[in-house]
C-alpha cells in the first residue's frame, strides 16, 4: 500500500483553510496560462471569467488529495478499522482499489485493474464532488 498527494484532513476546518490558500495559486495558473496562450488583455477579459478561476481551484485542490492506493485485501484491512460511511465507485472482483476518506467520516473509494493513475484522478474527482464541494 502507498500514498499518493499531501491533503488529508482531520476536520472540516482544515479543509477549508488549506482551499482558501490555494486561491492565489489557482489564479496565477490560469493567468499564466492565458499568458501561454498569448490571450491579450481584452480576450483575457472576455474569457477568463470567475467560473474559469473557481473550476482551476477546484481541479488544483482535488489534484493534492491524499489518495491510499493498495490491494483489495489491504483496502477491506483499512476498512475494518474505518469508523464512516465509504461509497466504493467500480466493480468489488477487481484486485486494487484507491481511496480518500475526507474530514466528516465519509470516505470514496474507487477499484481498478491496472490504471492506477486513472483510478487516482477518477477517485479524486468523486472525492471533490462528495466529500468537499458543499463544505467548500
Amino acid at each position: 500500500m502507498h500514498t499518493v498527494g499531501t491533503f488529508a484532513f482531520d476536520a472540516p476546518a482544515e479543509a477549508v483553510d488549506r482551499y482558501e490558500s490555494l486561491a492565489p495559486a489557482a489564479q496565477t495558473v490560469v493567468r499564466e496560462t492565458a499568458r501561454a496562450m498569448a490571450l491579450d488583455r481584452e480576450e483575457y477579459a472576455a474569457r477568463v471569467s470567475d467560473d474559469v478561476v473557481e473550476t482551476a481551484h477546484d481541479a488544483l485542490f482535488a489534484s493534492l488529495l491524499a489518495v491510499r492506493v493498495g490491494t483489495r485485501d489491504e483496502y477491506e484491512r483499512w476498512l475494518e478499522g474505518y469508523n464512516g460511511d465509504v461509497t466504493e465507485i467500480g466493480n468489488e472482483n477487481v484486485e486494487n482499489v484507491a481511496w480518500h476518506a475526507g474530514p466528516d467520516g465519509a470516505a470514496v473509494a474507487a477499484t481498478f485493474h491496472e490504471r492506477e493513475d486513472a483510478a487516482v484522478a477518477t477517485l479524486r474527482r468523486q472525492a471533490f464532488g462528495r466529500l468537499y464541494r458543499e463544505l467548500l
